[in-house]
């Protein structure tokens, strides 16, 4: 039990470290990797990904408020980065999708953020990568279960 609680001493101080040195890296990056803040590149890869959605729909998937997302979403189509469009199962809401801007910026950001873990990796294995990048998959399925209530998968 001792070791446990120790892990999980050392996994929720790397946790918030790993988030600061995210947000240091990109503040102290070039351009590309920071051209997006964290809030919009959640939400432009989420729509890449999933296609055009309600802001509930993007709400959910990331455990944000609906006003919170609004306002984040306001700001992308401010800047030209989503498209609104009506809902086509209510057509007193809209959907929305990351433009053609939109998609050109989040990759730009995620080529990047890629370049510089490659470089932060370089001494690691193929074989580290994947285990790392499949520790960090369950971790955040888990996390995202957790907030939703269905506990860990």
């Amino acid at each position: 039990m001792a070791d446990d609680d120790a892990a999980l001493g050392i996994i929720e101080t790397q946790v918030a470290m790993l988030m600061r040195l995210g947000e240091a890296t990109r503040r102290s990056s070039p351009r590309p990797h920071r051209a997006l803040d964290r809030a919009a590149y959640v939400i432009l890869r989420f729509l890449q990904e999933a296609g055009p959605q309600n802001v509930s729909a993007v709400a959910n998937r990331l455990n944000l408020d609906g006003s919170t997302v609004t306002r984040q979403i306001s700001a992308l189509h401010r800047d030209g980065l989503v498209e609104r469009t009506p809902d086509p199962q209510d057509g007193r809401g809209s959907v929305v999708a990351a433009s053609a801007r939109g998609i050109a910026q989040v990759d730009a950001v995620g080529q990047a953020r890629r370049a510089l873990y490659d470089e932060v990796l370089q001494g690691w294995s193929a074989q580290e990568r994947q285990e790392l990048a499949a520790t960090l998959e369950r971790l955040t399925r888990d996390m995202d279960a957790y907030l939703k209530g269905r506990g860990p998968g």
